[in-house]
This record gives C-alpha cells, sequence and structure tokens, in this order.
C-alpha cells in the first residue's frame, strides 16, 4: 500500500484549487413582501458571497437572488431566481426602509492615460434604473468614505430623503516653504486648492479644512496655503486602518445632491457607526476617544468609547451611555423606541463577554439586558462573544432581537427577550457547527451555517411567536455538500490539577481527565465543577481509506489569544486532512466562549499556561487517537504563531516541524512597535498606561514570557511567513526569531509577503503560503 498522504506538489495544488473554490456567504438583504392575487406572500432574498479567483489573485463578489414563499409561520417554498452574477467595484450598499430603493458607494478606477486617481461615486436606484449618481470626489467635501465595518455606515433617514455616512476629513494641500507663490504665477486661488466660497450644510456647517488657524493661516481665511506641512505625522488606527485618520460624518441631501459635513462632534472623538436618530432629529453614533493617541481598533472591543447623539437643529452633541467604558454595535428597534449595543471593560483583554445594554429613547434609561458570564454552562446563554451584531437583529415585536454568539468551540443562534432578559436558542435541535445570523426581517431570519468538512451554507427559517421560539423550523436555501475524507468531533478536556488556575478552581479537581464528547445541550455541565477546562477540534481523514500509516496530526493553537475555533469551514484544516493529515485545532483557556473567567484567566500567565494547555492536549490526543507520534508539526498565525515558537522550544522532542505567520516571538521588543502596546503589557499581566514607560523589572517579565528565552533549545526546522505591511505584529518580530534560528543552525525558510499585513489573506499570499506550508510539513514529516 501507498502512504495516505498526498506528496506531490501538482496534486497538491489541484486540492487547493478544488477546495478554495467554495464560495463564502457574506450578506443578506430581504425585499418587501408580495402578496399574489391568491392570498399567499413571498419576498426577494438578495445574497452576497465571495470566492478566491486565484487565476486573477483576487477575491471575487457575486450576488444570487431567491425567492422566498411564507404564511408569516413558516416557509412554504423557497427557491433561487437566475443565476449568480459578479458584483463589480461595490463598497457599500443599502436597501432603504421600504425597500424600493438601493444606494450603492462605488468605486470608479481612474484612466491611466489621463493619470486620474480612483474616485468614489454614491448612487440611488429604483427597482428599474439607477436614479442618481453623484461624483463624491469631484465635490471635494471630505477625504475617502469609509468601507470597513469599524467606522463605517451607509444609513438611510427613515424619510428616505437623506443619506448618512462616514468619510475622512479633508485635508488641505500643503506646500514647501520654498513653492512659489500662486500670486507670482498669476494662479487663482482655485486652482491651489481653496474653493471661494462653502456650500450651505444641513443646518450643519461643512468643516473648515483640516484645523485651526496657526501662524501658516487656512484657506478660506487670507488664500494662504500650509506651508512647511507636506511630512507632518497623521496618526491612524492601526491595523487594515492605516488611512482611517479623522473621520467625520457626513449626509447626502438626494433630492440636491448636496453633500453636508455634519458639525458637533467633539474633537477628541472619532465617530463611526452611525445612524439616523428617531424623527431624522440627529444622528446617533459611536464615539472612539483618539487622546492621547490612537490605539489599534481592528479586533479590539476594549477601546474607550461611548454613545452620542448630534442634534442636527443646533449641533448639540449628547452622551447616551457611559463615558468610561468600550460601547459599539448599536441598533434601533423597528418601532424606533430602543437602542441595544454592546459593552465591554475599556483596556483589558482585547475581547471579553460582552454586556447588552438598552437605551429608551424617550423616557432616557438604559438597562442591562444581558451581563457577562463568568461560567459557561450547558443549556444555558453562554454569553456574548461577537465582533457586532446583526446589522438587522431586531424581531418585528421590537422586544426580541436576534444573534449569534460562540458556545464553546460552536456558535449558535440565540433569541433574547430585552425586556426579561430570558435567551432561547434557535439551534439546539440543528446540526452541529458554526451557525452565523445575516439578517432578520419581519421574523425571516436568514443564516449561514458551515462546519469543518461543510463550506458555507444559507438557511431560512420564520421566528416563532414568543414563548415558542425553540420550535424554530430551519429550511435550507442553497446547500453545500460535504466535504469527503473529513471527520470531525470536539473534545473536552480538563487540565490535571498542578496545571489548574488556583483563582478559578472553586471545587477540587480530580486527575486530569482524558479526551471526552462534549455534553448534549440538555444535559448540565459546568466548568466550576473542576476549574476552568477547555476543548480541541480534532480532524482527521476518514478512517474508511486505505491507511498504510498512522496519519501525521498537525497542531494548530489560534491566535487572539482571546478568541476562539468554532465548528466551522476553514480552508486551510480542511486541505491539510484531504492531503493526509490529522489536524488538532485547540481552545485553550483564555478562548471565547468559555464564560469571563476563563478570559481573564490567561493576562499574566500567557507563555505557560496557554502553552501547557496546548501540550496537555496533544498528548492526550495522541495517546487516545491512532495517530503517527513521530511526526508531529505546529502551524500557528500571530499569538497561535507565539505558542508554536514557544511549544517548539519548551517540548523539542514532541515537534518535528514548525511553520509560523507573523508570531509574537520577543514582547519586550514588540511594545514600542506595535499598533497594540498594550496587548503587551495587559497579557503579561502588567498595568497598560499611555503616559508609563515599563521599569526594567517590566522588560524583564515581558521577555520571560516571550519565546525567544527558549529559542536555544528549538531542534525543529521552521519556516516563516511575514506580511510586509503588518501593523499589529511588525514583521521585524519574525526576522528577529529568523536571525535567532540561523545563528543556531536550525534549518530556517523565509517568505516574505509585500502588500500584506496581519491576516496575510490576499489571495496570492494565501495561496502560496498554504503550498509552502504543505510542501514544509511534507518534507520534514517525511511523508
Amino acid at each position: 500500500r501507498v502512504p495516505q498522504v498526498l506528496s506531490s506538489a501538482e496534486e497538491v495544488v489541484e486540492l487547493y484549487r478544488e477546495l478554495s473554490r467554495h464560495p463564502g456567504l457574506s450578506a443578506a438583504c430581504l425585499g418587501p413582501d408580495v402578496t399574489t392575487q391568491y392570498g399567499g406572500k413571498y419576498c426577494s432574498l438578495y445574497t452576497e458571497w465571495s470566492q478566491r479567483d486565484l487565476a486573477r489573485a483576487e477575491n471575487v463578489k457575486f450576488c444570487r437572488q431567491y425567492l422566498i414563499f411564507h404564511d408569516g409561520a413558516s416557509v412554504v417554498y423557497s427557491g433561487p431566481a437566475g443565476t449568480c452574477s459578479e458584483i463589480k467595484d461595490e463598497l457599500l450598499s443599502r436597501e432603504s426602509p421600504s425597500g424600493m430603493l438601493k444606494a450603492v458607494l462605488r468605486k470608479v478606477p481612474g484612466k491611466e492615460k489621463e493619470k486620474e486617481k480612483e474616485k468614489q461615486f454614491l448612487e440611488v436606484w429604483d427597482q428599474n434604473r439607477k436614479v442618481k449618481s453623484i461624483d463624491l470626489t469631484a465635490l471635494d467635501k471630505h477625504g475617502s468614505v469609509y468601507d470597513d465595518d469599524q467606522f463605517g455606515c451607509l444609513a438611510w433617514s427613515h424619510s428616505e430623503t437623506h443619506l448618512l455616512y462616514v468619510a475622512e476629513k479633508k485635508r488641505p494641500k500643503a506646500e514647501s516653504f520654498f513653492q512659489s507663490k500662486a500670486s507670482e504665477l498669476g494662479t487663482s486661488d482655485e486652482d491651489v486648492g481653496c474653493p471661494e466660497k462653502e456650500d450651505a450644510p444641513l443646518k450643519v456647517r461643512s468643516l473648515t479644512p483640516w484645523g485651526r488657524r496657526g501662524w501658516w493661516g487656512i484657506c478660506g481665511a487670507d488664500g494662504a496655503v500650509p506651508q512647511g506641512e507636506q511630512f507632518v505625522y497623521h496618526e491612524d488606527w492601526g491595523e487594515t486602518l492605516s488611512t482611517r485618520s479623522v473621520p467625520v460624518l457626513c449626509a447626502l441631501d438626494i433630492e440636491g445632491s448636496s453633500i453636508s459635513v455634519l458639525e458637533g462632534v467633539p474633537e477628541h472623538l472619532s465617530p463611526g457607526q452611525a445612524f439616523w436618530s428617531p424623527g431624522d432629529t440627529g444622528v446617533v453614533f459611536v464615539g472612539w476617544w483618539h487622546e492621547p493617541f490612537r490605539l489599534g481598533l481592528r479586533h479590539c472591543t476594549n477601546r474607550r468609547s461611548a454613545l452620542f447623539y448630534v442634534d442636527l437643529t443646533g449641533g448639540r452633541c449628547e452622551l447616551l451611555s457611559k463615558d468610561t467604558r468600550a460601547v459599539w454595535s448599536p441598533r434601533l428597534s423597528p418601532d424606533h423606541c430602543r437602542i441595544v449595543y454592546l459593552e465591554n471593560d475599556a483596556l483589558g483583554p482585547h475581547q471579553q463577554c460582552s454586556q447588552l445594554r438598552m437605551y429608551d429613547w424617550y423616557t432616557k434609561h438604559t438597562s442591562t439586558v444581558l451581563e457577562a458570564v463568568p461560567r459557561q454552562t450547558w443549556g444555558a446563554f453562554p454569553g456574548i462573544y461577537c465582533g457586532a451584531l446583526p446589522g438587522l437583529c431586531w424581531a418585528a415585536d421590537s422586544r426580541r432581537l436576534v444573534l449569534d454568539t460562540a458556545q464553546r468551540s460552536q456558535q449558535d443562534v440565540f433569541v433574547v427577550d430585552t425586556v426579561t432578559g430570558a435567551t432561547t436558542s434557535l439551534t439546539a435541535d440543528a446540526p452541529q457547527g458554526s451557525w452565523s445570523v445575516l439578517t432578520i426581517d419581519r421574523d425571516l431570519v436568514v443564516a449561514r451555517f458551515s462546519t469543518p468538512s461543510c463550506p458555507p451554507t444559507l438557511k431560512v427559517a420564520v421566528l416563532p411567536e414568543a414563548g415558542r421560539e425553540a420550535q424554530v423550523q430551519w429550511v435550507c436555501l442553497q446547500d453545500a455538500p460535504p466535504i469527503t475524507g473529513i471527520s470531525w468531533s470536539i473534545r473536552t478536556l480538563q487540565p490535571p490539577p498542578e496545571q489548574e488556575h488556583p483563582q478559578y478552581s472553586e471545587c477540587p479537581g480530580g486527575p486530569g481527565q482524558a479526551l471526552t464528547p462534549p455534553p448534549s445541550s440538555d444535559t448540565p455541565h459546568s466548568a466550576s465543577a473542576g476549574g476552568l477546562d477547555f476543548d480541541a477540534i480534532l480532524m482527521r481523514p476518514s478512517e474508511n481509506r486505505a491507511m498504510a500509516q498512522k496519519p501525521p496530526l498537525v497542531v494548530m493553537p489560534h491566535g487572539g489569544p482571546h478568541s476562539v475555533f468554532t465548528a466551522g469551514w476553514m480552508l486551510y484544516p480542511a486541505s491539510l486532512c484531504r492531503m493526509g493529515f490529522a489536524v488538532l485545532l485547540v481552545n485553550y483557556r483564555g478562548s471565547l466562549g468559555f464564560g469571563q473567567d476563563s478570559v481573564a484567566s490567561l493576562p499574566g500567565n500567557v507563555g505557560t499556561q496557554d502553552v501547557r494547555d496546548v501540550q496537555f492536549c496533544v498528548e492526550r490526543v495522541l495517546q487516545e487517537e491512532s495517530l503517527d507520534a513521530s511526526r508531529v508539526a505546529l502551524v500557528g498565525g500571530s499569538h497561535g504563531g507565539f505558542l508554536a515558537c514557544h511549544l517548539l522550544g519548551q517540548f523539542p522532542d514532541t515537534y518535528h516541524a514548525g511553520v509560523v505567520r507573523n508570531p509574537v516571538v520577543n514582547i519586550a521588543s514588540m511594545v514600542t512597535t506595535t499598533d497594540i502596546p498594550d496587548w503587551c503589557l495587559t497579557e503579561t499581566g502588567l498595568p497598560y498606561a499611555p503616559d508609563a514607560l515599563p521599569d526594567p523589572a517590566q522588560w524583564t517579565e515581558m521577555l520571560q514570557k516571550s519565546p525567544m528565552r527558549y529559542v536555544d533549545q528549538v531542534r525543529a526546522p521552521v519556516l516563516l511567513m511575514l506580511g510586509e505591511d503588518d501593523r499589529r505584529v511588525p514583521p521585524k518580530q519574525g526576522l528577529e526569531y529568523y536571525r535567532a534560528l540561523k545563528a543556531r543552525g536550525i534549518p530556517t525558510r523565509l517568505l516574505w509577503y509585500p502588500g500584506n499585513n496581519h491576516a496575510l489573506a490576499g489571495v496570492e499570499a494565501e495561496a502560496d503560503g498554504f503550498m509552502n506550508m504543505a510542501l514544509w510539513l511534507l518534507k520534514y514529516l517525511r511523508c
């Protein structure tokens, strides 16, 4: 018999090409109900998908529409309407409240021959045609419009007469001190970028370009252009937000085609995630403090921020939430009476178990709907662990809302009663895996579902009336057949007593437990019974394949560290498993979905608790599964790379190859170069203050918890992949490790990806990274 692991580069290329074609489902929007002549109702469902195009080396976005016939209580019939079509150059799109109009923010490439720069257009479409196309670049009221999910928005007013969005504040053109004066050249003010007159705004002024009047003068005052300002440093919001510096709220009057930049936002705040207030009297937004300086915001739900209301009639800005916390993701109820939002502690771990808060627009009262959950208990609500609430999350009764959250190593959908705080799972009786809510409208819920062996599928259901939510019936609109050759399971582990966290070991635990499947949702189970436990997802080649050898094992700890692997579709693990590797995805203590106690247990214990959890899990699975203990490798990125480098040094006899992407290797040297210096101190167990310099003992502590401490003990060959534009874990971290390994004679290879940041998510980099990883593992695991 031949070995079961694919070993030829050509076969691996074809495998990756095949699996990378499976599209991801990113968005869904329900159209208005239409009543047929027979009394039945149907609506259209617009969905957006993305797919890797390896030939073009880019992600392409396409749309597909479906029809859903329903009677208000259940889906009677559903099916696709037509074929897919690619979406070109759309940055944002949003249906109006009535569903009769659609706004689209579109980028238009400049003409090369005329050396034009890329432009942005804001379009309005009705059901038959494009009715407005406004060249935002030509109007020159602001910089580029934000299309990210951190600040970005495209919000219709309730009257459907105005659109709200966020853009970069207009920055005046600057000149050298030695630039010839316009008067000397006979040039008009308009030619040098100083408009003669500002357009009248909405009742709010258009902000004076970029700053207070300085000694150099500004446009509109005395006609002067700032001199010596070309190279002034402008802070940005870090990883993936490097072009975001000073966001401003902008409103388009659709009928008049005029743009206004809203006044009233305090200068120490960066606004985003905005929407129109009830009655269109003003704008509600999240404001992030950016003093004394901006910290990286991507994946950081702990940045000081609050909910604000700016009144358009007077420019008055009102605080709606606490101003000492971190808030995000506000959502207005259909009856325009209540706003729910998520809230965390400011600073501390970047991701936490969040509170769900609710603000009553008319009584001005704020209540807590759901508190953070200290310990996850099967059969009970696990707490909220999500980057954002669905854009539309409210039920038609304006009392309940629908959200998804990690529940240990799964992701499930829950309905929440905002009055009583009661929660009910909508996926408890559905297949195990990863569920995400895309939208809910008129109680039609649209969701995405996947598993480690099944790419994303599209599901729809009618939300039952209050009290009967558990009777929900999911209907599959777009199926994806499972990938053959992959089996998977979720296992639960209890650390041995000597590795228990003393602060969270409320009850004496027994000896380290064997790998066991997690209890079903109706089985009482609490991590507190023996301290904090954790999970692992084990994927392995299906047993029906001809086995000449035991499969080699690839161990993957996740990054974060406060994130989680949920049992959903992941291209790299699925591809490795199809090649013939078993893959172990470890959700060590500190992962999301296991309660806030688990999150809080890790800061101060990185490099020990998380490392021991991964090693304990590996040793158990090698004991209990038919796997080849002589062929074990580590693959990890970011904090997963931190753990991989730790394990390579601390347990050199266990691992025979390593592949790390943008790894943290020296916390002490990272703290001065990263966009998240607070992470370096917080995870080390030290206090963070923006005006405090670590003392020598703290520098030592950061180094002591770093993988560089163990570099002398590494024996396994290491492949490093670094993103040139990584702001989160700057590539100098990987270079530091590369040089240390080279100096010690360890087989080492470094891949450097220009134009890629921390995620290495560019299609070309992702594909090249997989191939190099696969060939590295084949070579050094002797496959």
